[in-house]
């Protein structure tokens, strides 16, 4: 009992001490840090860096007008690639922050969203197009969520119904789908807001209300299925016969998968037709956009300014910096001299402009280095690709650079994200020169891009009428040394978005 009585009652004092430990930790300088930052930044995005760093900073000044005229110099040329974009959860989150703020108030507060707003503004969509004939061209500066967001603010909704139509917004992929399904946003949500399902269907009702045409779609059928609901006759002339306007909504909503087979007969059959109207309800169904978003999802600029360029010398192909790209810095010399010694310790802050003008010389001097050493090492790896393109693109992998530069593979991962290269088939991104290798019947191994290349030059030589089947594809890459499996080849088939044999038999046969 008295033990026990201790324990519960007397509580242990901590004892403060010291402890020496050997080890080693990498520390990262504000110059390091800086070098890092500096070397993943594209041209723009170091352009801008460095006018920030010169309005900034008197002792940092440039030679000449080198940034400024990089926008115009003669070696840029149309981006062979543009660049792409994925699923933000910290998007999801702060749209459910507003969801909170907004259902914070009892429903019976402000009106809510009823169907017929909903078929309202689902009816409205003509005077809209009718108004934005221009409208990917005119949109084209802001994405796709910023684009739905303007029209949800000229939308009449409660703070409440708003506030769940933008977080559906904020799950759009770059298609304009529903990335996540109705029953998994739900889930997210807390129980205290008591949101259900039915609340997220209107929701998404008003979102497919909003152009373009099919956004908010959960998959391909209800995206076409939309396009059809909605569709003016002045663009679709086959909107006036109804059997066939009918026959290509159960086409959509129903049979996609069998269309995607091309077994038009058995296709006949499900939908109770003649050919003559199947013909016409798929050529109408073709003439739809499966991915409704992509007009907002491209870059501002068609153009990109190459890093790099490279020439063809005696000694084949070289690598050399774009000098209009590279900003000429230099410290003032006057303000430099007028400091004096950083020892009588006067003029702290300047002194620290003065280091940090020369971190800013080094570091730019440094990135450029690097970028051409990593240049310099892939073009070197890919002659035959400037000889002959995609098809004699040799495996190359991070690992392979790193090991031979002496550089991490994140070191080279930044020095060839959106990093441009001048070659003779266009200006392309560094990153684009990796790629894994397939083994073949020889001792080298060859490229999965010059593979996929391979495909697809057979498959645009083919003769239309009698399509490749994956099958003979993979008899006729075997012929030329690439041993593949068919699961290969339907995978990079699939990658480069050509359909199956069937399917691009029936669309010959609709041509």
């Amino acid at each position: 009992m008295l033990y026990r009585f201790i324990m519960q009652n007397i509580v242990p004092m901590s004892r403060n001490f010291l402890e020496l430990r050997h080890g080693q930790h990498l520390a990262l300088t504000p110059a390091l840090q800086q070098s890092i930052r500096l070397l993943q930044l594209s041209t723009l995005d170091l352009e801008a860096e460095v006018a920030t760093a010169l309005a900034e900073n008197p002792l940092l000044e440039q030679e000449g007008d080198a940034l400024q005229d990089a926008g115009a110099v003669p070696q840029m040329t149309r981006s062979g690639e543009s660049a792409a974009e994925g699923h933000q959860e910290s998007g999801r989150d702060g749209t459910q922050d507003s969801v909170h703020e907004a259902v914070g108030s009892t429903r019976e507060d402000e009106p809510h969203m009823d169907r017929e707003r909903v078929e309202f503004s689902s009816e409205s969509r003509g005077s809209r197009d009718d108004e934005y004939t221009e409208r990917p061209e005119s949109a084209r500066e802001s994405n796709l969520r910023e684009y739905l967001l303007e029209q949800l603010g000229t939308t009449r909704l409660s703070r409440r119904d708003a506030a769940l139509v933008e977080l559906l917004i904020e799950e759009l992929n770059d298609d304009g789908f529903l990335a996540s399904s109705l029953e998994e946003i739900v889930s997210w949500m807390d129980p205290a807001l008591d949101l259900g399902m039915e609340d997220f269907r209107t929701a998404l009702k008003m979102l497919q209300s909003f152009d373009p045409v099919g956004v908010g779609a959960r998959d391909l059928g209800e995206c076409l299925d939309l396009q059809l609901q909605f569709a003016q006759a002045e663009r679709f002339p086959e909107l006036c016969d109804a059997p066939v306007l009918k026959i290509a909504r159960t086409l959509c909503q129903q049979h996609l998968a069998m269309l995607a087979t091309g077994n038009m007969t058995r296709l006949r059959e499900a939908l109770q037709c003649d050919a003559e109207m199947l013909r016409r309800a798929h050529a109408l169904v073709l003439r739809l956009n499966p991915r409704p978003g992509s007009d907002w999802n491209k870059p501002a600029a068609d153009f990109a300014v190459p890093d790099v360029i490279v020439r063809k010398s005696r000694q084949g192909w070289v690598a050399s910096l774009n000098e209009a790209v590279v900003p000429r810095l230099r410290v003032n010399t006057m303000y430099a001299q007028a400091l004096g010694s950083a020892r009588s310790g006067a003029n702290a802050a300047m002194h620290g402009q003065l280091q940090e003008a020369r971190w800013m010389i080094r570091n730019v001097a440094q990135r450029f280095d690097t970028i051409l050493r990593v240049s310099q090492a892939i073009v070197a790896h890919q002659q035959s690709f400037f000889n002959k393109g995609w098809e004699a693109v040799r495996p190359l992998t991070l690992k392979d650079i790193a090991a031979e530069l002496g550089m991490h593979e994140s070191t080279i991962s930044r020095a060839t994200t959106q990093k441009f290269i001048l070659t003779p088939f266009g200006t392309l991104e560094l990153k684009r020169f990796f790629s894994t290798g397939l083994m073949t019947e020889g001792k080298e191994s060859t490229s999965a891009t010059a593979v996929q290349t391979r495909i697809q030059s057979l498959i645009h030589a083919e003769d239309r009428k009698k399509p490749l089947s994956d099958s003979q594809l993979v008899s006729m890459l075997d012929r030329d040394g690439i041993t593949i499996a068919r699961r290969t080849v339907a995978k990079y088939r699939e990658l480069l978005r050509i359909p199956t044999a069937p399917l691009r038999k029936s669309q010959a046969g609709e041509g």
